[in-house]
C-alpha cells in the first residue's frame, strides 16, 4: 500500500490528501529555513547556512547568465531560486522511511492512517498532478516571455518556414509540457517504488548491518539533485528560446 489514494472533496474540488500534506510539508520547511536564514544574515563572515544559499543564488545567476541576456532573465530568479530547491526537497522527502507510521495506525481523523500509509512518505513529485502543475507553469513563463519581450510577433514562429507547419510546432510546445512532467514523475516514483520493495526485505530495516538500503538512499538523494537540475535547467532553456531566438 504504497500510495493508496485518499481523496478529499471540498466543493467541487478534489484534492489528493497525501500529496497536499507532503506538499506543506516541504513549503513549510521552506518556509522556516528562510526565515532562520535572513535572520542570520551577516555582511562579515557569512555562516554555513549563509554560504550554501549564497552558492545557491550564484549558481542560478550563472545558469541564466549561460542562457540568455541576463537583464531578460534576472526577473525571473526569485521563481528560478524557488523552483530548484522546492523541486529537490519534494524529491527526497519520499526517501525518508516513515517511522511514525505505528503512531498514526489508530488514528483515523482525517484519514492520516491511510493517507500517510505503511511504508513511506510520499514525494510530492511522485504524484503526476503536482509534476504536470509545475510543467505548466513553466509553459505559462515560456508564453508570457515571449509576448512580452515580442509581442504577438512571438507566435509567428509557430507558422515558420510556411503554415503548413504549424501542427508540427503546437505538437512540439505540448511536448515540452509532457516531458517536463513526466520525466520527473516517473524517476521519482520509480525511486520510491524501488525503495519500497527494499524495505519489504527481512532484516533489510536492521541499523548498520546491511549496505544496500544507505548505498540505495544516497543514490536516490543524488538521482534528486539531478532532477530538479535538469527541471530547472530546461525552463531556463525553454524561456530562453522563447526571449532570444529570431522569429
Amino acid at each position: 500500500m504504497m500510495h493508496e489514494t485518499v481523496i478529499w472533496h471540498l466543493g467541487d474540488i478534489t484534492l489528493h490528501a497525501r500529496t497536499l500534506i507532503m506538499t506543506w510539508i516541504v513549503m513549510a520547511f521552506l518556509i522556516i529555513m528562510s526565515i532562520i536564514a535572513s535572520r542570520r544574515l551577516t555582511s562579515g563572515t557569512p555562516g554555513k547556512l549563509q554560504n550554501f544559499l549564497e552558492w545557491i543564488v550564484d549558481f542560478i545567476k550563472s545558469l541564466i547568465s549561460d542562457n540568455m541576456d541576463y537583464k531578460k532573465g534576472a526577473p525571473l530568479l526569485s521563481y528560478l531560486l524557488t523552483l530548484i530547491v522546492f523541486i529537490f526537497f519534494s524529491n527526497i522527502l519520499g526517501l525518508i522511511p516513515n517511522v511514525f507510521a505505528p503512531l498514526f495506525h489508530w488514528v483515523e481523523f482525517a484519514q492520516l492512517n491511510k493517507i500517510l500509509g505503511d511504508v513511506l512518505i510520499a514525494s510530492p513529485t511522485a504524484d503526476i498532478n503536482t509534476t504536470l502543475a509545475l510543467a505548466t507553469l513553466t509553459i505559462i513563463l515560456v508564453l508570457g516571455s515571449g509576448i512580452k519581450y515580442k509581442g504577438v510577433h512571438y507566435f509567428h514562429h509557430f507558422i515558420e518556414p510556411i503554415p503548413v507547419f504549424l501542427p508540427i510546432h503546437l505538437i512540439d510546445f505540448g511536448a515540452k509540457l509532457m516531458t517536463l512532467a513526466f520525466r520527473l514523475f516517473g524517476n521519482i516514483y520509480a525511486g520510491e517504488v524501488l525503495i519500497a520493495a527494499m524495505l519489504m526485505i527481512p532484516g533489510l530495516m536492521v541499523a548498520g548491518t546491511l549496505i544496500p538500503m544507505p548505498v540505495w538512499l544516497g543514490f536516490s538523494i543524488f538521482i534528486g539533485a539531478i532532477q530538479s537540475f535538469v527541471f530547472t535547467v530546461l525552463t531556463i532553456a525553454y524561456i530562453s528560446q522563447a526571449v532570444t531566438s529570431e522569429s
